[in-house]
């Protein structure tokens, strides 16, 4: 859901919020083999995670996986983090080896800026992290919170393009002018003030309030690199008409193209993903769900 200092103006370098969502997982299975063998959505970088976790682990990989859900690839919704840490506690029950997340996020070289992927593989829910300092191996988590059961979020999916990643992303951090250390101050007190006092006491209005502020100030900010405060400017269509329609917490998911907004209410939010599918049935890109907060981390079951 966006980040609050991303120069470093305060002495710490991005700061992060997001929420884990029910709907959209990575799901495998793991278990003995005579070699390796992947298989499923996103095996070419299940592939690459596990054999960088093999060897640094030194453990055998003749491992059958399966892959039977992933997160989508480089629309913003933490793929690589969420994968990497899948097969990486999967390993880690399978040969009894006693890491942690965190152990496993910084053998993976996750968490180099936002922390959010690693704070809701480990809790779910709403999560802030603290970014990063002089010392900080990963973004600790300094604040999580179990995000009302009413609240739904509806995503919108651009299918044409790819949020920066890689060498793009790197580049487009550096070229980015300096962040106002004023405005990272008023973002910080935006979400510490309002933002959180809102979820505790179950205000979307006040948390969406707060979200669309943020994003408004970071999608400026990265507008010259990825165009606009919005990647797809399809999907900034989308979300201005759910913005007429009364939803909130209007805003692009790390580099996009995926949109996102907050409803109150889960046959609202139903409503309102047909709505939208009847509106901009004519641009066949466009694609939206309808998603529930998870408030628990990742699950690993033995069988």
């Amino acid at each position: 859901m966006g980040f609050v200092d991303l120069s470093g103006s305060l002495g710490r370098h991005f700061g992060s919020i997001g929420v884990a969502l029910s709907e959209i997982s990575t799901r495998l299975t793991m278990s003995r083999a005579e070699r390796r063998t992947i298989s499923g959505p996103s095996a070419a970088r299940a592939e690459k995670c596990l054999t960088l976790l093999c060897r640094a682990l030194q453990v055998p990989d003749k491992l059958n996986i399966t892959i039977e859900s992933a997160i989508p690839e480089h629309v913003g919704l933490g793929s690589g983090t969420q994968m990497s840490l899948a097969i990486g506690a999967a390993l880690n029950d399978f040969y009894g080896l006693g890491l942690s997340v965190r152990n496993i996020a910084t053998m993976t070289d996750r968490g180099k800026r936002s922390g959010i992927g690693i704070g809701v593989f480990e809790q779910g829910g709403l999560v802030v992290d603290g970014g990063r300092g002089e010392k900080t191996v990963t973004p600790p988590v300094l604040s999580h919170m179990d995000v009302p059961e009413n609240w739904r979020f509806i995503l919108a999916f651009d299918s044409r393009g790819q949020g920066l990643h890689g060498q793009q992303e790197i580049q487009a951090f550096k070229a980015l002018p300096p962040f106002p250390r004023q405005e990272a101050s008023r973002l910080c007190y935006l979400l510490l003030m309002q933002g959180l006092p809102a979820i505790a006491e179950n205000d979307i209005a006040k948390f969406g309030d707060v979200i669309t502020k943020l994003q408004k100030s970071v999608g400026e900010h990265f507008a010259s690199a990825q165009g606009g405060v919005f990647t797809s400017p399809e999907v900034a269509k989308a979300m201005h008409w759910f913005e007429q329609q009364g939803a909130v917490a209007i805003g692009q998911t790390s580099w996009g193209p995926t949109g996102f907004c907050a409803i109150d209410g889960p046959e609202r939010a139903e409503t309102l993903v047909q709505q939208a599918r009847r509106e901009f049935a004519q641009i066949e890109q466009l694609s939206f769900i309808c998603a529930s907060a998870r408030n628990s981390g990742g699950d690993v079951f033995v069988a």
